[in-house]
């Protein structure tokens, strides 16, 4: 399956508004139960105002299936040797939407690169749970 992931995100990165950068991204994602969403980076001349690959899958993602749905595995592939991983705002979105186990791999135009757990990444993320009483 992470195979399938990779594919489509390597082949879906083609689609990037990235004429700032020129640097093309894609991702995509597959729910808990068996969904595949993508997605890919669109820049803006005002740089703040651009918008991930990971976001974009995830925004596809809750339009479909709502805010209930949870991401099982998310692929991102960008062309850069070690391979790309999420920055830590999309760490954070992913968090927002994760099964506790969900699975990270970080890919390159040769192929995957690496693969992570959420808690690998960003262990100590903001929960809202912590400031409940």
């Amino acid at each position: 399956m992470i195979q399938k992931l990779y594919e489509q995100a390597k082949a879906i990165r083609k689609n990037a508004y990235a004429k700032y950068s020129n640097f093309l991204v894609g991702a995509c994602l597959r729910t808990s139960t068996g969904e595949i969403f993508c997605g890919v980076n669109v820049e803006n001349v005002s740089f703040p105002c651009g918008q991930c690959a990971e976001a974009s899958a995830i925004g596809a993602m809750v339009s479909q299936l709502g805010p209930e749905a949870r991401i099982e595995s998310l692929v991102v592939v960008g062309e850069v040797p070690e391979g790309i991983l999420p920055c830590g705002n999309c760490l954070q979105r992913i968090s927002e939407f994760s099964t506790g186990t969900t699975k990270i791999v970080s890919a390159n135009l040769e192929g995957i690169q690496r693969s992570f757990t959420l808690d690998d990444l960003l262990p100590q993320r903001f929960k809202y749970e912590r400031f409940r009483k």
